[in-house]
């Protein structure tokens, strides 16, 4: 005959209510990190949002806690993808990266378009219920806006001059898209990468970016010689006109200087004519015969040399 089983209820009850006193207590509080912050739903529908560090909630599943990284940066590639990324959203499969970056011009020509999107959770509650795949959807919205940029602007823009202009532009109009859907998103910045035209023509184009560089580099060269040039030729003239005022007023002064002396001869000569006229004659005659070295005078009347001359003198 078999032995009866001894059951105490007490310990089972015991067991039973230990157990849920430790349920309670661990699904009673949560952690939320430094960059993060925490959406708590109340049987499924959101009633606060916590910042950072410990905090308590309603255990056995009547709070649930949503984490969501605001702090954290991300991104979205287009046209081409990095390898290793976190983020499921950061970049589409490799036969869709073609269709993505191949846009058409408004001058109606073909461009490759490659860019990022670079973005944060600014609202982690309309991140997490007010668009269903909201990472999904600004895939979606990045795109469209855009194709509709560079459909606005011809080839040359896009490729060469536009850059900053579209990258501006496209961020506004993405932010201004992302506010009207309510996602939650804040776009921090939209970067072209490489903007190529297609590889048919990508040769004759660089050709063409080539001789625009090549021009570039003829007219700034011009300029600096311009520059180098057109300054000291003005100075070589501002020094030329200053050394013939220079002279003039020189020419100036001694001519002034020999009428006054002129002027001063005449009121002598006017007082004594003969006395000044002989003073002049002696003093040009010893000025000159100073500077004529030996000089022999002859009579026109004496036949021959004067006896006293002595020609081997010195």
């Amino acid at each position: 005959m078999a032995k009866p089983l001894n059951i105490n209820f007490a310990i089972i009850r015991l067991a039973g209510l230990a157990l849920f006193a430790i349920i309670a207590v661990t699904t009673s509080f949560y952690t939320v990190s430094a960059d993060a912050q925490a959406v708590i739903l109340r049987f499924g529908k959101p009633i606060k949002t916590t910042e950072p560090g410990l905090h308590g909630k309603l255990p056995f599943g009547i709070d649930q806690v949503r984490i969501v990284e605001v702090k954290r940066q991300l991104k979205q590639e287009f046209g081409f993808g990095t390898n290793d990324a976190t983020n499921r959203w950061q970049s589409s499969g490799e036969n869709e990266q073609q269709l993505e970056k191949s846009m058409v011009t408004g001058d109606l020509n073909s461009a490759l378009v490659e860019w990022v999107v670079q973005y944060r959770i600014e609202d982690p509650e309309q991140y997490l219920f007010a668009v269903r795949d909201p990472d999904a959807t600004l895939r979606h919205l990045s795109e469209s806006v855009m194709r509709e940029i560079v459909g606005d602007r011809t080839v040359d823009e896009v490729i060469t001059v536009g850059r900053q202009d579209i990258e501006s532009v496209a961020s506004a109009k993405l932010q201004e898209a992302t506010a009207a859907y309510t996602m939650g998103l804040r776009i921090d910045q939209v970067q072209l990468k490489d903007v190529n035209p297609p590889r048919a023509v990508q040769s004759s184009f660089n050709a063409v970016n080539q001789a625009q560089q090549d021009k570039e580099t003829a007219i700034n060269v011009a300029n600096g010689e311009y520059n180098k040039e057109v300054p000291r030729a003005r100075g070589e003239a501002d020094r030329m006109i200053s050394a013939a005022e220079g002279y003039a007023a020189k020419r100036v002064n001694e001519a002034e200087g020999d009428v006054a002396s002129f002027e001063a001869l005449l009121v002598e000569y006017s007082a004594d004519p003969e006395i000044t006229r002989r003073r002049l004659y002696l003093e040009t005659m010893s000025e000159i015969l100073p500077n004529m070295g030996k000089t022999i005078i002859i009579d026109e009347e004496t036949k021959g040399l004067l006896p006293m001359l002595n020609l081997n003198g010195q």
